[in-house]
Protein backbone atom coordinates (compact mmCIF):
# COMPACT_ATOMS: atom_id res chain seq x y z
CA UNK A 1 0.00 0.00 0.00
CA UNK A 2 1.14 3.61 -1.28
CA UNK A 3 1.27 6.57 1.53
CA UNK A 4 0.15 9.51 -0.28
CA UNK A 5 -0.59 13.01 0.11
CA UNK A 6 -3.45 15.28 -1.18
CA UNK A 7 -2.69 18.91 -1.07
CA UNK A 8 -5.36 21.15 -1.61
CA UNK A 9 -4.01 25.08 -3.26
CA UNK A 10 -5.68 28.18 -2.75
CA UNK A 11 -8.67 29.29 -5.73
CA UNK A 12 -10.73 32.19 -6.18
CA UNK A 13 -12.87 31.41 -3.90
CA UNK A 14 -11.28 30.08 -0.99
CA UNK A 15 -7.59 30.18 0.82
CA UNK A 16 -5.93 29.12 4.12
CA UNK A 17 -4.00 32.84 4.52
CA UNK A 18 -2.19 32.04 7.56
CA UNK A 19 -1.61 29.12 10.49
CA UNK A 20 -0.47 28.77 13.99
CA UNK A 21 -0.77 28.80 17.66
CA UNK A 22 -3.75 26.53 17.05
CA UNK A 23 -5.87 28.15 15.13
CA UNK A 24 -5.98 29.04 11.34
CA UNK A 25 -7.28 31.90 9.23
CA UNK A 26 -9.25 31.81 5.95
CA UNK A 27 -10.79 33.56 3.41
CA UNK A 28 -14.32 32.29 1.91
CA UNK A 29 -15.14 34.52 -0.96
CA UNK A 30 -14.87 38.21 0.50
CA UNK A 31 -15.11 37.00 4.05
CA UNK A 32 -12.26 36.11 6.36
CA UNK A 33 -12.78 33.92 9.37
CA UNK A 34 -10.56 32.72 12.19
CA UNK A 35 -10.92 28.58 13.44
CA UNK A 36 -9.41 26.50 16.01
CA UNK A 37 -6.62 23.92 14.32
CA UNK A 38 -4.96 22.09 17.17
CA UNK A 39 -2.82 20.52 14.65
CA UNK A 40 -1.11 24.05 13.95
CA UNK A 41 1.51 24.12 16.50
CA UNK A 42 3.84 26.17 15.24
CA UNK A 43 3.69 29.84 14.96
CA UNK A 44 1.71 32.51 12.38
CA UNK A 45 3.31 33.92 10.09
CA UNK A 46 1.65 36.98 11.06
CA UNK A 47 0.92 38.48 14.43
CA UNK A 48 -1.95 40.62 13.55
CA UNK A 49 -5.06 38.35 11.52
CA UNK A 50 -7.95 40.74 10.64
CA UNK A 51 -11.35 38.60 10.07
CA UNK A 52 -14.64 39.25 9.84
CA UNK A 53 -15.86 36.68 12.39
CA UNK A 54 -13.95 33.80 14.44
CA UNK A 55 -15.06 30.87 16.11
CA UNK A 56 -14.59 30.70 20.01
CA UNK A 57 -14.70 26.80 21.43
CA UNK A 58 -16.31 25.41 24.03
CA UNK A 59 -14.99 23.60 26.63
CA UNK A 60 -15.35 20.04 25.12
CA UNK A 61 -12.96 19.41 22.24
CA UNK A 62 -15.35 17.36 20.45
CA UNK A 63 -18.03 20.14 19.72
CA UNK A 64 -19.68 23.11 21.51
CA UNK A 65 -18.58 27.06 20.96
CA UNK A 66 -20.46 29.78 19.28
CA UNK A 67 -19.07 32.32 16.53
CA UNK A 68 -18.46 35.97 16.98
CA UNK A 69 -19.31 37.87 13.30
CA UNK A 70 -19.34 41.24 12.30
CA UNK A 71 -22.79 42.73 11.26
CA UNK A 72 -21.39 42.48 7.31
CA UNK A 73 -21.33 38.23 7.70
CA UNK A 74 -24.55 37.55 5.89
CA UNK A 75 -27.00 35.08 7.96
CA UNK A 76 -28.09 33.21 5.07
CA UNK A 77 -24.95 33.00 3.59
CA UNK A 78 -23.33 33.59 0.48
CA UNK A 79 -22.30 32.28 -2.40
CA UNK A 80 -19.11 30.50 -3.65
CA UNK A 81 -17.89 28.51 -6.42
CA UNK A 82 -15.64 25.47 -6.98
CA UNK A 83 -14.72 24.78 -11.13
CA UNK A 84 -18.85 24.34 -12.20
CA UNK A 85 -20.51 23.71 -8.97
CA UNK A 86 -21.77 27.02 -6.89
CA UNK A 87 -22.91 26.69 -3.58
CA UNK A 88 -23.60 28.45 -0.36
CA UNK A 89 -21.40 29.07 2.34
CA UNK A 90 -22.45 29.99 5.58
CA UNK A 91 -21.12 29.69 9.43
CA UNK A 92 -22.80 26.34 10.69
CA UNK A 93 -22.78 25.72 14.58
CA UNK A 94 -20.13 22.91 14.00
CA UNK A 95 -17.01 25.83 13.33
CA UNK A 96 -17.17 24.55 9.51
CA UNK A 97 -18.92 26.84 6.50
CA UNK A 98 -20.93 24.66 4.61
CA UNK A 99 -18.27 22.38 2.94
CA UNK A 100 -15.01 21.12 3.45
CA UNK A 101 -12.14 23.11 0.82
CA UNK A 102 -9.95 20.63 1.81
CA UNK A 103 -11.37 17.81 -0.54
CA UNK A 104 -10.99 19.94 -3.53
CA UNK A 105 -8.44 17.64 -5.15
CA UNK A 106 -10.30 14.72 -4.16
CA UNK A 107 -12.97 16.18 -6.80
CA UNK A 108 -10.67 16.74 -8.80
CA UNK A 109 -8.88 13.40 -8.54
CA UNK A 110 -12.68 11.37 -8.57
CA UNK A 111 -13.21 13.06 -11.93
CA UNK A 112 -10.07 12.41 -13.64
CA UNK A 113 -11.23 8.70 -13.06
CA UNK A 114 -14.50 8.80 -14.37
CA UNK A 115 -13.04 10.34 -17.74
CA UNK A 116 -14.03 8.40 -20.49
CA UNK A 117 -16.73 6.15 -18.97
CA UNK A 118 -19.39 5.35 -20.47
CA UNK A 119 -22.66 6.99 -18.65
CA UNK A 120 -20.88 6.26 -15.26
CA UNK A 121 -23.11 6.17 -12.13
CA UNK A 122 -21.37 7.07 -8.79
CA UNK A 123 -23.06 7.18 -5.41
CA UNK A 124 -22.29 9.78 -2.63
CA UNK A 125 -22.53 8.58 0.88
CA UNK A 126 -22.82 10.78 3.65
CA UNK A 127 -23.32 13.69 0.82
CA UNK A 128 -23.91 16.66 3.31
CA UNK A 129 -24.49 19.82 1.13
CA UNK A 130 -23.63 18.19 -2.20
CA UNK A 131 -20.48 19.92 -3.60
CA UNK A 132 -19.16 16.53 -4.53
CA UNK A 133 -21.85 15.48 -5.86
CA UNK A 134 -21.88 18.43 -8.01
CA UNK A 135 -18.55 18.25 -8.81
CA UNK A 136 -19.32 14.56 -10.59
CA UNK A 137 -22.47 15.10 -12.25
CA UNK A 138 -21.01 18.63 -13.78
CA UNK A 139 -18.49 15.98 -15.55
CA UNK A 140 -20.76 13.46 -16.42
CA UNK A 141 -21.80 11.22 -14.03
CA UNK A 142 -25.38 9.75 -12.70
CA UNK A 143 -25.24 10.47 -8.97
CA UNK A 144 -27.04 8.98 -6.07
CA UNK A 145 -26.75 11.45 -2.94
CA UNK A 146 -27.75 10.18 0.48
CA UNK A 147 -27.65 11.64 3.82
CA UNK A 148 -29.20 11.43 6.81
CA UNK A 149 -30.18 14.63 7.42
CA UNK A 150 -33.15 16.73 5.67
CA UNK A 151 -31.48 19.74 6.01
CA UNK A 152 -28.34 19.03 4.50
CA UNK A 153 -30.20 17.21 1.51
CA UNK A 154 -32.21 20.56 1.10
CA UNK A 155 -29.21 22.23 1.06
CA UNK A 156 -28.09 19.94 -1.46
CA UNK A 157 -30.82 20.40 -3.53
CA UNK A 158 -30.39 24.25 -3.19
CA UNK A 159 -26.87 24.12 -4.20
CA UNK A 160 -27.57 22.27 -7.71
CA UNK A 161 -30.27 24.52 -8.10
CA UNK A 162 -27.82 27.56 -7.77
CA UNK A 163 -25.57 25.99 -10.34
CA UNK A 164 -27.90 25.14 -12.98
CA UNK A 165 -28.02 21.51 -12.58
CA UNK A 166 -31.69 21.15 -11.39
CA UNK A 167 -31.80 19.20 -14.42
CA UNK A 168 -28.92 16.83 -14.07
CA UNK A 169 -29.25 13.40 -13.13
CA UNK A 170 -29.26 13.02 -9.45
CA UNK A 171 -31.09 11.49 -6.85
CA UNK A 172 -31.64 12.67 -3.54
CA UNK A 173 -32.41 10.59 -0.56
CA UNK A 174 -32.64 11.40 3.11
CA UNK A 175 -31.49 7.70 4.33
CA UNK A 176 -29.46 6.13 6.66
CA UNK A 177 -26.19 5.36 4.82
CA UNK A 178 -25.74 1.94 5.82
CA UNK A 179 -29.28 0.92 5.29
CA UNK A 180 -29.54 1.97 1.95
CA UNK A 181 -25.90 -0.05 1.07
CA UNK A 182 -27.20 -2.84 2.61
CA UNK A 183 -30.21 -2.52 0.24
CA UNK A 184 -28.52 -1.66 -3.01
CA UNK A 185 -26.54 -4.94 -2.30
CA UNK A 186 -29.26 -7.20 -1.73
CA UNK A 187 -30.75 -5.77 -5.15
CA UNK A 188 -27.50 -6.58 -7.12
CA UNK A 189 -26.87 -3.05 -7.89
CA UNK A 190 -23.25 -1.69 -8.74
CA UNK A 191 -21.65 1.29 -9.30
CA UNK A 192 -18.65 3.34 -10.74
CA UNK A 193 -17.58 5.19 -8.21
CA UNK A 194 -18.22 5.40 -4.37
CA UNK A 195 -17.34 8.60 -2.19
CA UNK A 196 -18.18 8.20 1.57
CA UNK A 197 -17.43 10.84 4.09
CA UNK A 198 -18.58 9.12 7.20
CA UNK A 199 -18.76 11.62 10.52
CA UNK A 200 -17.39 9.58 14.07
CA UNK A 201 -20.81 9.75 15.74
CA UNK A 202 -24.29 10.53 14.36
CA UNK A 203 -27.90 9.74 13.98
CA UNK A 204 -30.10 8.27 11.27
CA UNK A 205 -33.53 9.92 10.03
CA UNK A 206 -35.09 7.05 12.34
CA UNK A 207 -32.57 7.19 15.10
CA UNK A 208 -30.14 4.92 13.86
CA UNK A 209 -26.51 5.13 16.09
CA UNK A 210 -23.59 5.34 13.87
CA UNK A 211 -20.41 5.00 15.48
CA UNK A 212 -17.29 5.37 13.18
CA UNK A 213 -15.02 2.57 14.22
CA UNK A 214 -17.67 -0.21 15.29
CA UNK A 215 -19.43 0.36 11.90
CA UNK A 216 -16.84 1.55 9.49
CA UNK A 217 -15.94 -2.11 8.44
CA UNK A 218 -19.33 -3.79 7.85
CA UNK A 219 -20.07 -0.25 5.42
CA UNK A 220 -16.65 -0.79 3.42
CA UNK A 221 -17.71 -4.20 2.77
CA UNK A 222 -20.76 -3.74 1.70
CA UNK A 223 -19.67 -0.49 -0.56
CA UNK A 224 -16.89 -3.33 -1.94
CA UNK A 225 -19.86 -5.76 -3.22
CA UNK A 226 -21.24 -2.50 -4.87
CA UNK A 227 -18.28 -2.11 -7.16
CA UNK A 228 -16.65 -4.61 -9.66
CA UNK A 229 -13.62 -4.92 -11.90
CA UNK A 230 -15.43 -2.64 -14.14
CA UNK A 231 -15.93 0.17 -11.68
CA UNK A 232 -13.63 3.19 -11.39
CA UNK A 233 -12.99 4.10 -7.48
CA UNK A 234 -13.79 4.21 -4.17
CA UNK A 235 -12.55 7.22 -2.12
CA UNK A 236 -13.07 7.52 2.08
CA UNK A 237 -12.53 10.35 4.23
CA UNK A 238 -12.18 10.48 8.02
CA UNK A 239 -12.38 13.27 10.16
CA UNK A 240 -11.37 14.35 13.79
CA UNK A 241 -10.91 10.47 14.87
CA UNK A 242 -7.86 9.01 16.74
CA UNK A 243 -7.58 6.47 13.59
CA UNK A 244 -3.93 6.22 11.47
CA UNK A 245 -4.22 6.47 7.77
CA UNK A 246 -2.82 2.90 7.65
CA UNK A 247 -5.60 1.55 9.56
CA UNK A 248 -8.32 2.39 7.48
CA UNK A 249 -5.65 1.72 4.38
CA UNK A 250 -5.53 -1.83 5.77
CA UNK A 251 -9.00 -1.98 6.28
CA UNK A 252 -9.86 -1.22 2.30
CA UNK A 253 -6.54 -3.28 1.06
CA UNK A 254 -8.55 -6.39 2.59
CA UNK A 255 -12.07 -5.54 1.03
CA UNK A 256 -10.73 -4.98 -1.93
CA UNK A 257 -8.28 -7.37 -2.62
CA UNK A 258 -9.98 -9.67 -5.31
CA UNK A 259 -10.28 -6.42 -7.52
CA UNK A 260 -7.82 -5.09 -9.88
CA UNK A 261 -6.05 -1.65 -8.88
CA UNK A 262 -4.74 -0.24 -6.59
CA UNK A 263 -4.75 0.97 -2.77
CA UNK A 264 -3.52 4.17 -0.84
CA UNK A 265 -3.90 6.05 1.84
CA UNK A 266 -2.67 9.24 3.67
CA UNK A 267 -3.66 12.83 4.45
CA UNK A 268 -5.66 15.78 3.19
CA UNK A 269 -3.51 19.06 3.71
CA UNK A 270 -4.21 22.40 2.35
CA UNK A 271 -1.35 24.29 1.54
CA UNK A 272 -0.78 27.77 3.50
CA UNK A 273 -0.69 30.79 1.40
CA UNK A 274 1.53 33.14 3.67
CA UNK A 275 4.12 30.53 3.77
CA UNK A 276 3.05 27.21 1.68
CA UNK A 277 3.49 24.77 4.29
CA UNK A 278 0.64 22.16 4.72
CA UNK A 279 -1.63 21.65 7.28
CA UNK A 280 -2.77 18.52 7.71
CA UNK A 281 -6.75 18.18 8.13
CA UNK A 282 -8.40 14.74 7.33
CA UNK A 283 -6.88 10.87 6.78
CA UNK A 284 -7.88 8.98 3.70
CA UNK A 285 -8.17 5.74 2.05
CA UNK A 286 -8.72 5.05 -2.04
CA UNK A 287 -9.01 2.16 -4.53
CA UNK A 288 -8.82 3.09 -8.12
CA UNK A 289 -8.56 1.05 -10.92
CA UNK A 290 -6.06 2.54 -12.50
Amino acid sequence: MTLVTLTGEPWADYGLIDSGHGRKLERYGRFRFIRPELQAMWAPASADWKADGEFIPGADEDGGGRWQLSADVPAGGWPLAWREAKFTASNTPFRHLGFFPDMAPVWDWMRARIEGAADPECLNLFGYTGVGTLALAAAGARMVHVDASKKSVEAARGNAALSGMTEKPIRWLIEDAGKFVAREVRRGRRYDGIILDPPKWGRGPNGEVWKLEEGLPGLIADCRRLLDADSRFLFLTVYAVRLSAIAIGELVRQQFADLPGRVEAGELTVREEARGLELPTAIFARWSRD
